[in-house]
């Protein structure tokens, strides 16, 4: 099997093929028995298999080489195994860990400049190695906000190679050695919007690893932050509206917090219409207490932005305020307090009065709970 399995790779000659050649798109690495590729070729378009050995180590190559040899071990690993039956390819996948362990190695080592080829082949192996979709039974089948916190998190059989790539692709975005303005062609609006789409992985490990790129993407890519934005309001928006199914609320709004400390002021109405059209009503869905930290440090930072935001946030939360559910209105009044802390008073009388009749309420409610001293 490891004979068959390396009879596709390509051997050392004396001259690389043209990228777009026919002989380079026919060296691609094809689907085996064992492998299962991932991704569309629309995604990314055949590329460059460079005609090297791919099991060389780095040290045996001269520096002219080395990207060569990066492109080629780049290559080997765009085959996807199944990890379900731990006593399959087991060889192969050895061998595949130690070539991805080599290549997270070399990107952390301070290489030369990238050229377009290898930044082609670094997303092309991430491509068609991270983005999967989950199975239907992947997901937990209980009802939103029932149990959520008691769910056993489910963990990805393939997570030996999974974190090694995400580590390689974090290691890539953050490189000194990478140029923005020649990357973002490749780690681009349908690559981001696949990264996006793995947010909803049960897989807590998972998770923390796309927080990371993805705010290191936001950091390094000017030209896409516009559109990060609006693809996460758009998950808000499908959250709220539709099923209020989604692992990776938490992770996105933390991703948030941090977008927006630096927003500049005046803030943008397009901020604006962020926080009323998608933070406010996140307070909507049941599941609130999963993500409500994360949620009401993004209220907050908007509001110690712009503290006219003060009433519109108050307002915000008394039309989306829990009547039947005592341990969310626990968390809204927690988060009033803090807000009418820091209210102006100016603020504080535009919605003093629905504020204090929803006070009352809770006053009169059947769950509160009077403390007396003890005579």
């Amino acid at each position: 099997m490891l004979k068959q399995f390396l009879s596709r790779l390509p051997r050392k000659s004396p001259k690389s093929d043209p990228i777009d050649s026919p002989r380079a798109a026919g060296a691609t690495v094809q689907r085996s028995n064992t492998a299962v590729r991932r991704t569309s070729s629309a995604v990314f378009p055949a590329s460059l298999v460079a005609g090297i050995e791919p099991l060389l180590a780095f040290k045996d190559v001269s520096g002219s080489e080395k990207t060569n040899l990066f492109i080629s071990k780049l290559s080997l690993c765009c085959v996807v195994f199944d990890f379900n039956d731990p006593s399959k390819s087991v060889t192969e996948k050895d061998l595949k860990r130690s070539t991805l362990i080599e290549l997270l190695d070399f990107v952390t080592s301070g290489p030369p400049r990238f050229t377009e080829p290898a930044i082609l082949a670094m997303c092309k192996m991430c491509a068609i190695n991270l983005f999967r979709v989950f199975p239907p039974n992947y997901r937990s089948n209980s009802h939103a906000g029932e149990n959520d916190n008691d769910d056993e998190p489910m963990f990805d059989p393939a997570w030996a190679h999974l974190q090694i790539v995400y580590d390689i692709l974090l290691k890539f975005v953050t490189s000194s050695s990478v140029e923005a303005k020649v990357a973002k062609k490749y780690i681009n609006h349908s690559f981001i919007l696949r990264l996006l789409d793995l947010f909803d992985s049960e897989d807590p490990r998972e998770r923390e690893c796309l927080k990371a790129i993805l705010h290191r993407i936001y950091g390094k890519f000017m030209v896409h932050r516009p559109f990060i934005r609006k693809s996460i309001s758009n998950i808000f928006y499908r959250f709220v509206c539709e099923n209020e199914r989604h692992n990776g609320i938490a992770e996105l709004l933390e991703i948030f917090g941090s977008v927006i400390t630096g927003f500049a002021l005046p803030l943008k109405e397009e901020h604006k219409i962020f926080l009323w059209r998608a933070l406010i009503p996140l307070h909507k869905p049941k599941s609130l207490g999963i993500y409500f930290q994360q949620l009401s440090y993004c209220v907050t930072q908007f509001i110690d932005k712009e503290p006219k935001l003060a009433s519109t946030v108050i307002r915000g939360l008394l039309k989306y305020w829990p009547v039947t559910n005592s341990q969310k209105e626990v968390m809204f009044l927690g988060e009033l307090e803090e807000i009418v802390e820091a209210i102006s008073m100016a603020e504080f009388q535009k919605v003093m009065v629905p504020l204090f009749m929803r006070i009352g309420c809770c006053i009169n409610s059947f769950h509160f709970q009077c403390f007396f001293p003890h005579k």
